[in-house]
C-alpha cells in the first residue's frame, strides 16, 4: 500500500507537501513522487506489492491512489489497457470511463486515491473504508491518508471522509461537493435452505481469501478464534505459505492468556506455523507510546486492540513479511457482538455497524501494519461476501447465547473441530489481557481510568463531538461517557419541538437547555421544529450542518439506549453530513444506566410521567435510590422500562460532572392530565456556585 497527499491554492504547496509526506513515509519506502502546477502539488509514496510502478500517472487527468485491486487483470484485459500493475489500471479505467459512481462500481478492491483533471479533483475511498483518507478545508483544500500528516503542517479541522461519499473540489471557485453513493441493504432476505446458505457462504469466503493471497509468504494475526482460524484453516487447504502471529500479556504466577492458549493448541492441531511474543507489563509503556500516537487516538479499546495488533506485526516485519491478513468484519456480517444478542432486527444492527467500522476500527488497523511496511488485506469486507451475508436470516446467525451459527457451521463442514468451533471468544483486548495491563498500569500511575492514562501518551482529544442534547439524563450521561473517553465536547445541540409528542425529541422543559448549558460553560445551538414525524428530520439536518460549520464538529453523540427509530434516523442523517455517529449507552442495562449516573455525580428529577405504576407525586421527584428501586418493582410487575426508554417517563437534569454550576428550581408547577400522566412545569430556575 502507499500514502497520498494533496494541497490545492496555497502559495507553498509544494513545500508543504513534502513536510506533510515525511510525516507518513513509513506507508511506502519503495520510492516518492511529485506533480505540481502554480499553487497545487500532490505527492505520492510507494509500498510496492504488484509490480514497481512509480507514481503519480499522467494522462488526461493525473492521479496518485493507494489500492489493492483484485479484479485489476479482468478489467486490464476487458479494455486492453496493457496496464502494468493495479494502480495503473484503475487511472486508465477511469481515464476511459470518467470519475463516477458507476465506474467505481467495476472495481473489486479496496482503495483510496485523487484524480485530479482541470479544474476538479475527486476523492474517493473504497465503501467501507478500509484505505483512509483525511482532508482540510481553508481558504486552500489538503488531504493525507493520514491526519497526523495535515497537522504536521497546520492543518488541525481535518475531517475523515466519509466512504459513501466522493468529495469534488472545484480549483477554481474553491467549492467542495459531494457525491452519495449506495451502501448495502439487507433485503431481499435469503430465502434458500441453510444447506445452500452454508455452501454458498464457504465459497464466497474461500473466493475472498483466494483473491488476496500475495505471490509471496504472507501472515495471519491469529487468537485460535473462529475468525483467524478459517482464513488460516482455507490458506492451508489452498497449499500456500503462511505464519500465524500471536501476542499476548505474560503476567508471572498467573495463568496464561486465553488467546495464545488457543492459538497454540489449533495451530498444533492443523498444523500451522505458529510464533507468539508475550510482553511483561513493564515492557508495555514503551509500545504504548508508540502506538497511541500512531493511531492518534487514547481510546481504551483502540490501544488495547492495537497492542495485540502491533506486536504482532512487528513479529511478522522482522520476517520480512509485506502482507497481514485478519478476520476483521466477521461480527458485524455474522452478528458476533452483545449488542447483535439484544437487537430485535439484527441485520439492521450488521448495517450500522459496518457503517462505522472505518472510524473504529480501520483507521487504526491500517496505520499500524503500514508502519510496520506492510499490509493488512480483511477477506471478511470483500463486497461480495458482505452483501451475502447481510441477506442471511437473523435465526441462522444467532440463537440464545451462540453467535455467528453460519460461519461456525461452515468452518466444520471445511473440517474445523467443533470444539474449536463453538468456542465463545473473548475482544482481542481481554483475549491476550492487555486491557489488564493497561488497567495495572493506570492504578500504578495513579489514574482513576484508563482513558486518563492512555492520555498522558496522547494530550490531543480524539475528536470534536456535537452532543443532541434533550436535557434529560440519557443525552447529559452519554456526553460524560464520550468526554471521559478524551472525546472534545464543543457543542449541545437542542431540537425544539411545537410537538409535545415528538416521535424524535424530547419536549419537557427543554426551554432550560439554555440554562444547563450555561451551568456547563458550552455553547449550544438551538433549532425550532413542528414535530411532524419524519419533516423534523429536516429540521435536524439544518442544525446539524450549522454544527459542523460553526463549531467544526466531525460526530455527533446520542443518549439512546434502545429506540431504533431514533437512532437509525441519526445515523442516516449524519451519515450524510459526513458525520461519525456515537450511542455509548446502546443496549447498556437500564438499571445498571441509572445506578451509574447517581455513581457518577448525577442529579436528576422526573420532570414528565406518561405510565401506569407512577403517579403525581413522582412528577418532580428527585432519581434516586429510593426511586430505582420503585422503577425496578415496576418492571418485575409489568415490564416497565427502568430508564424510561418507552416514554414512561422523562427526566431533567440539574447538576452532574461537567457542570461547572449546578441549577437550583425555584419555583414549579405541576400539571396532572390523570392519574398516572402530567409534567413539571419549571417555571423558575437559576445557576449556583458548587460547594
Amino acid at each position: 500500500m502507499c500514502g497520498i497527499i494533496g494541497i490545492f491554492n496555497h502559495e507553498e504547496a509544494k513545500e508543504l507537501a513534502e513536510r506533510a509526506l515525511s510525516k507518513i513515509l513509513y506507508r511506502g519506502k519503495d520510492s516518492k513522487g511529485f506533480f505540481s502546477s502554480e499553487k497545487n502539488c500532490i505527492a505520492h509514496c510507494l509500498h510496492s506489492v504488484v509490480n514497481f510502478v512509480e507514481q503519480p500517472f499522467k494522462g488526461k487527468g493525473t492521479m496518485i491512489v493507494n489500492c489493492e485491486i483484485y479484479n485489476w487483470k479482468e478489467i486490464n484485459e476487458k479494455f486492453s489497457f496493457n496496464a502494468r500493475n493495479d494502480a495503473e489500471t484503475l487511472f486508465l479505467l477511469i481515464e476511459k470511463k470518467g470519475m463516477t459512481k458507476e465506474t467505481l462500481e467495476e472495481i473489486d478492491g479496496v482503495y483510496s486515491f485523487c484524480y485530479w483533471i482541470d479544474e476538479k479533483v475527486y476523492l474517493a475511498r473504497d465503501i467501507l473504508g478500509e484505505k483512509p483518507l483525511w482532508f482540510s478545508r481553508y481558504e486552500h483544500f489538503a488531504f493525507a491518508s493520514e491526519k497526523k500528516a495535515l497537522k504536521e503542517i497546520g492543518m488541525y479541522d481535518c475531517e475523515e471522509l466519509n466512504p459513501r461519499k466522493i468529495a469534488v473540489y472545484d480549483l477554481k471557485n474553491n467549492k467542495l461537493e459531494f457525491i452519495e453513493r449506495e451502501f448495502f441493504k439487507i433485503t431481499p432476505e435469503n430465502k434458500k435452505s441453510y444447506e445452500q446458505i452454508k455452501k454458498e457462504t464457504a465459497g464466497l469466503l474461500i473466493n475472498s481469501i483466494s483473491k488476496r493471497i500475495p505471490d509471496k509468504k504472507f501472515g495471519i494475526l491469529f487468537s485460535g478464534g473462529i475468525d483467524s482460524s478459517i482464513i488460516a484453516l482455507i490458506c492451508k487447504q489452498l497449499g500456500v505459505e503462511f505464519t500465524c502471529y500471536t501476542a499476548a500479556l505474560e503476567e508471572e504466577g498467573m495463568q496464561e492468556a486465553e488467546d495464545l492458549t488457543y492459538a497454540r493448541k489449533v495451530a498444533q492441531k492443523y498444523g500451522f506455523e505458529l510464533k507468539t511474543k508475550t510482553l511483561k507489563l513493564k515492557e508495555v509503556p514503551e509500545y504504548l507510546k508508540k502506538i497511541v500516537p500512531l493511531i492518534e487516538d487514547s481510546s481504551v479499546v483502540k490501544a488495547g486492540v492495537g497492542l495485540t495488533f502491533y506486536v504482532a506485526c512487528e513479529m511478522a516485519k522482522k520476517d520480512g513479511i509485506k502482507v497481514i491478513f485478519s478476520g476483521l468484519g466477521s461480527e458485524e456480517l455474522f452478528a458476533g457482538y452483545e449488542r447483535h444478542k439484544k437487537s430485535d432486527n439484527i441485520n439492521k444492527e450488521c448495517i450500522s455497524g459496518l457503517i462505522k467500522i472505518y472510524e473504529r476500527d480501520l483507521y487504526r488497523d491500517d496505520v499500524i501494519t503500514m508502519a510496520n511496511n506492510m499490509e493488512l488485506r480483511l477477506p471478511f469486507l470483500d463486497t461480495k461476501l458482505a452483501d451475502y451475508a447481510l441477506k442471511i436470516p437473523e435465526k441462522y446467525k444467532l440463537k440464545e447465547e451462540q453467535t455467528k451459527i453460519v460461519l461456525r457451521d461452515v468452518s466444520v463442514n471445511l473440517g474445523y473441530d467443533k470444539e474449536f468451533s463453538q468456542r465463545k471468544k473473548k475482544a482481542a483486548q481481554y483475549g491476550s489481557k492487555f486491557d489488564r495491563a493497561i488497567e495495572k498500569l493506570t492504578r500504578k500511575q495513579g489514574f482513576k481510568t484508563k482513558s486518563e492514562y492512555l492520555k498522558t501518551f496522547y494530550p490531543e482529544t480524539n475528536l470534536k463531538l456535537g452532543v443532541l442534547f434533550s436535557s434529560g439524563k440519557d443525552s447529559c450521561y452519554a456526553m460524560q461517557v464520550m468526554q471521559r473517553q478524551n472525546y472534545e465536547i464543543t457543542c449541545l445541540i437542542t431540537l425544539k419541538s411545537a410537538n409535545k409528542d415528538s416521535y424524535m425529541f424530547h419536549t419537557p422543559n427543554v426551554e432550560l437547555a439554555e440554562l444547563q448549558a450555561k451551568a456547563m460553560e458550552l455553547p449550544l445551538i438551538e433549532q425550532e421544529t413542528k414535530g411532524e414525524k419524519e419533516k423534523e428530520l429536516q429540521d435536524l439536518k439544518k442544525v446539524l450542518e450549522e454544527a459542523k460549520t460553526k463549531y467544526k464538529i466531525q460526530g455527533v453523540v446520542t443518549g439512546a439506549l434502545f429506540s431504533k427509530y431514533q437512532r437509525e434516523r441519526i445515523e442516516t442523517i449524519c451519515d450524510s453530513l459526513g458525520l461519525k455517529i456515537f450511542s455509548p449507552l446502546w443496549h447498556m442495562d437500564q438499571e445498571t444506566e441509572l445506578r451509574s449516573l447517581l455513581r457518577e455525580g448525577f442529579s436528576a428529577i422526573v420532570s414528565s410521567i406518561a405510565a401506569e405504576g407512577l403517579d403525581k407525586n413522582d412528577i418532580g421527584r428527585k432519581i434516586d435510590e429510593e426511586m430505582i428501586q420503585k422503577l425496578v418493582k415496576l418492571k418485575e410487575k409489568i415490564g416497565f422500562n427502568v430508564a424510561g426508554e418507552g416514554g414512561e417517563y422523562e427526566s431533567f437534569v440539574i447538576d452532574g460532572p461537567m457542570f461547572k454550576k449546578k441549577i437550583e428550581i425555584t419555583e414549579t408547577e405541576k400539571q396532572a392530565e390523570n392519574n398516572y400522566t402530567g409534567r413539571l412545569l419549571i417555571k423558575k430556575a437559576e445557576l449556583k456556585q458548587k460547594s
